[in-house]
């Protein structure tokens, strides 16, 4: 008769907690009420599971490269990762890490602790991050998994070890609709400097190269969302013509947009189309709610953790990346324009469009 082995998983349905509850348990969190330890502990008692041998150093490291401990994506993108390390009995450490991202390998320096093979197993790399730190991580042998959207410098899908959500796409999608609302001034506003703003850059000017309408952006070099856009769309709305939609390469970039509207006295979306990017929880709270791209940030997380333990598990073969689809959330921060103000499309456009 087959015997099947007890898991953390098993441990965490018998005591009625989440798997991630009894991980910090073994890890010795303080989070962990005193009456939920007993549960555990008893659960764990009736199944044979010894909670002792098991703190050993399987741990995953999550670290958080050149951004605030607090920013909401990254927080949700490690809960993922979090949930699924804990349901193959492995902790994860969380480990901030401030360096600069034009020094080369050679200049750079790892926390102590990933060179402690015999604690940490591998690697989540997350925040923003350059080609020389993964390099540095390659260099010691240490397993990595990066999220690709936010590596400076050219990063394509079809980099191993890495993965992304298509923002791109998403951002291509967002315009398409806006375009298909009317609008034909559609402003951009993001830093360009930074990845993730100039990946969705990118697909905000396929779709309106393709519609044969002219660019609009303002590139702002600020690491403050809703300043980036309050400025960006204040400068938009001094051209002529100006914007009668702004996409907002995020959701506090998108908050900005509204300042600057409601300062000019212009109401959304009667006045000014407006969109974000990542669909966070303040964005369906906005008012009007707004438009937005949907990010999978928990399911990254957990897609992260499981491309890093595959790597971990079978490092001679190949680990491909993964690229998870972004979901188009409407909602009524965006209206049609009125027939009278729709500029019709040229005639290169027209013939654009008839060859696709």
């Amino acid at each position: 008769m087959r015997i099947e082995k007890v898991t953390l998983a098993d441990v965490a349905r018998e005591a009625g907690v989440s798997a991630a509850t009894v991980s910090r348990l073994m890890r010795g969190g303080a989070r962990v009420t005193g009456a939920t330890r007993e549960r555990i502990l008893q659960a764990a008692h009736r199944l044979d599971f010894d909670l002792e041998a098991r703190k050993t150093s399987r741990i995953i490291a999550f670290m958080l490269s050149n951004r605030g401990v607090l920013h909401p994506f990254h927080s949700s993108v490690l809960m993922g990762a979090e949930a699924y390390c804990a349901e193959h009995d492995y902790g994860l450490l969380f480990l901030p890490l401030e360096y600069s991202l034009t020094l080369a390998r050679d200049r750079l320096s790892l926390p102590e602790i990933l060179l402690r093979k015999t604690v940490v197993t591998g690697v989540i790399v997350a925040g923003t991050n350059s080609r020389g730190m993964l390099d540095l991580l390659t260099h010691h042998e240490i397993p990595w998994i990066v999220l690709g959207n936010n590596v400076v410098g050219e990063w394509p899908h079809e980099k191993p070890q890495s993965i992304f959500f298509d923002d791109i796409r998403g951002a291509y999608e967002l315009t398409s609709y806006l375009l298909s609302l009317g609008h034909r001034h559609i402003g951009f506003v993001g830093n360009l400097s930074l990845p993730w703003y100039f990946r969705r850059f990118q697909g905000y000017r396929r779709a309106m190269e393709e519609a044969g309408a002219s660019l609009l952006s303002s590139d702002l070099r600020t690491l403050d969302g809703e300043e980036m856009g309050y400025l960006g769309t204040r400068l938009l709305l001094q051209q002529n013509p100006g914007p009668t939609a702004v996409f907002g390469a995020d959701d506090p970039a998108a908050r900005g947009v509204y300042r600057a509207a409601r300062d000019q006295g212009m109401r959304v979306p009667e006045d000014l189309t407006v969109a974000g990017f990542n669909d966070t929880p303040d964005a369906a709270a906005l008012h009007p709610p707004l438009t937005s791209v949907r990010v999978f940030t928990e399911e990254l997380g957990r897609q992260g953790a499981e491309l890093l333990f595959k790597q971990i598990n079978q490092p001679e073969v190949p680990t491909a990346s993964v690229v998870l689809p972004t979901q188009l959330v409407r909602r009524e921060s965006c209206a049609t324009l009125p027939p009278a103000q729709i500029q019709k499309p040229t005639v290169k456009a027209r013939n654009r469009a008839t060859k696709r």
